[in-house]
């Protein structure tokens, strides 16, 4: 085996290029290393992929899976047995609804921040994990607190990010964080292989809510990832089947000054780093 022309780190998490011309990773991340940040300082000892991953395959062009990513608004619709399941479990749902904004990063890079109404082991309790959770919450928000400051601690906390690093990298800091990657094998086929992302430092109780959260809604069994798989196969027959329909219309939210969450800047940063790298086409 050769090694990779390039492999650098940022915030401990490991990155290889094939090209050995290319800029430094930090320049590579540009506007993404903040968000990359936030994650990480999740943890005081270092985030760790806990063992075990996740390999499945979708029927579908593998653009289509940057786009399904980070997309705000699917969630309420194709996930909604998911929230009906939250809102009938013990306890019930977080008092929070979804808001927040999208930010294009530059690169192609871009993220979604927003609030969820779901529980996050990281420090946001639902009364579903009862008085031990809630202790146990307590306990981890003073700790970011004190690390951090109030408003740092509640950034990290209360605030989900479902981050894309161009071309193929995905890391959904929601209920779980979630790192995936996903690679053409077909022009409408692609391969995808997903872990789970923890504080080394994690205790037993938050493990084991932040695994439960991974599998019952990041999975391939789970609540999100088969309507997700779904949602794109019929995409992908649905662009197969049709002459007239040459392009998707990706331009929700255009020119607002500051884009929610969901809208679709986001998307549209993908894209023009795509056709700027693969067509020399100017923003």
């Amino acid at each position: 085996m050769s090694p990779a022309p390039r492999h650098e780190s940022y915030n401990g998490l490991h990155f290889v290029c094939f090209d050995a011309r290319i800029e430094s990773l930090a320049d590579y991340l540009g506007n993404a290393k903040e968000y990359l940040d936030v994650i990480c300082d999740q943890s005081t000892q270092g985030m760790r992929i806990v063992s075990g991953s996740q390999e499945y395959s979708i029927r579908a062009n593998w653009k289509l899976l940057t786009e399904n990513s980070v997309d705000g608004y699917h969630a309420v619709t194709t996930h909604a047995t998911y929230l009906d399941y939250l809102r009938n479990t013990s306890g019930g749902l977080a008092q929070v609804g979804f808001n927040g904004r999208a930010h294009d990063l530059g690169g192609g890079h871009a993220v979604l921040e927003y609030r969820a109404p779901w529980g996050r082991p990281v420090a946001q309790w639902i009364p579903a994990w009862g008085e031990a959770g809630k202790t146990e919450v307590e306990r981890l928000r003073a700790s970011l607190v004190e690390r951090y400051g109030e408003q740092r601690a509640a950034r990290i906390a209360d605030y989900n990010r479902n981050l894309f690093i161009f071309p193929n990298l995905v890391i959904n800091d929601i209920m779980a964080v979630t790192v995936r990657t996903y690679y053409p094998v077909e022009t409408d086929y692609m391969a995808i292989s997903a872990w789970a992302l923890a504080p080394s430092e994690e205790s037993a109780w938050a493990r084991k809510y932040r695994l439960f959260n991974f599998l019952e809604f990041l999975g391939p069994g789970g609540f999100a990832t088969p309507d997700d798989v779904e949602a794109l196969e019929q995409c992908q027959k649905g662009f197969r089947n049709t002459a007239e329909a040459k392009w998707n219309d990706i331009s929700k939210g255009m020119g607002k000054e500051i884009p929610s969450y969901d809208d679709e800047l986001q998307m549209r940063a993908f894209w023009t780093e795509w056709n700027r790298r693969v067509f020399g086409v100017k923003a």
